[in-house]
């Protein structure tokens, strides 16, 4: 077995063989983020370790989107892809001690974290989940720019802009609205084209409080993503509290960690308030909750929580929704 981290960044890879963890002796080379590139990276590490494709064991950091050709060519050749949180890895040069940053430091970091750590072994995502996600991605980005012509026409009419303004926004703003209602069908054709996802999202539809485009969010994100529980779920998505407490005299108020997707998090916050009136358990949770002193917020960041136990709970499971409390 070989343990190669491998540093990546937009236009190339640092790839470095960790020989020795003990004595530190490594062997390293820089090749371009392409597909000519991992094979060249292929091609030198077998001739370099000596081993067979299916033992080494190539060690990246998750970087936006420039890691996974790279991520997919390793997986398909055969070897063992390990793709780490880039937070645990800055964390974990800490602990190391480490104060010099180059690429080829960090590659080192990287292959000696997947020397000790004995991270999670990467698997990649159905094509048809891969397609799911890109889609909603751009309907979000449609949904971004169409807010912004909106805010952009409210101006113009304020400020009394010429004609030729007003109708340029205008035109922009309904040709963005046509591509929005355009990538919602095409979602929702994919989805039915995939028995499997459309059994989840209609699962996820029995539950009070979740409509198309939180089952939709919800689809793709468990299906792409293999979590243990629901906490971990939860926790992905920021919406675990984080205490700050030292001795007796720090007692910081806690808070929600707000880590992951950010836009996902306020469609679960308006869903949220959707469930506190109409979904039984979350109702309870959140009236008990106010009852014993806890502020509004508090108890609806509870229920944003409890929502995503439920949807991970029923697909879980394979089972509609079924209320607890009687």
């Amino acid at each position: 077995m070989a343990i190669i981290g491998i540093d990546v960044s937009k236009a190339k890879l640092d790839c470095l063989w960790l020989r020795d963890s003990v004595s530190l002796k490594v062997k390293s080379r820089v090749f371009p983020n392409t597909q000519g590139g991992y094979r060249a990276l292929l091609a030198w590490l077998e001739k370099s370790t000596g081993e067979a494709t299916g033992e080494l064991h190539c060690v990246m950091e998750a970087t936006g989107i420039y890691h996974e050709g790279l991520a997919y060519a390793l997986h398909e050749a055969g070897a063992q892809v390990f793709v780490v949180n880039p937070a645990r890895l800055r964390d974990y040069a800490k602990s190391l001690g480490t104060r010099t940053k180059t690429d080829k430091k960090d590659a080192l970091v990287i292959a000696h974290y997947g020397t000790t750590q004995q991270p999670r072994l990467w698997q990649p995502e159905p094509s048809e989940v891969r397609r799911l996600k890109a889609l909603i991605a751009r309907l979000e980005a449609v949904k971004q720019d169409l807010q912004r012509e909106v805010n952009r026409l409210e101006k113009a009419q304020i400020t009394q802009a010429s004609a030729e303004v007003l109708t340029s926004i205008e035109t922009v703003h309904q040709q963005l609205d046509a591509e929005r209602v355009r990538l919602d069908t095409l979602i929702n054709e994919h989805i039915d084209q995939h028995p499997g996802l459309k059994q989840d999202r209609a699962l996820l539809e029995s539950i009070p409080g979740v409509g198309p485009v939180i089952s939709q969010q919800m689809v793709a994100l468990l299906s792409s993503r293999s979590f243990d529980a629901a906490s971990q779920c939860a926790a992905f998505l920021g919406l675990v509290p984080v205490q700050h407490e030292s001795g007796s005299s720090v007692r910081g108020r806690s808070r929600l960690s707000k880590s992951g997707n950010a836009q996902l998090r306020a469609k679960l916050y308006m869903a949220a308030i959707v469930a506190i009136r109409h979904n039984p358990d979350i109702k309870v949770q959140y009236e008990r909750l106010l009852r014993h002193g806890k502020p509004r917020m508090s108890a609806l960041c509870a229920a944003m929580r409890k929502l995503v136990h439920i949807c991970f709970g029923v697909l879980k499971h394979q089972t509609p929704y079924l209320p607890q409390v009687t």
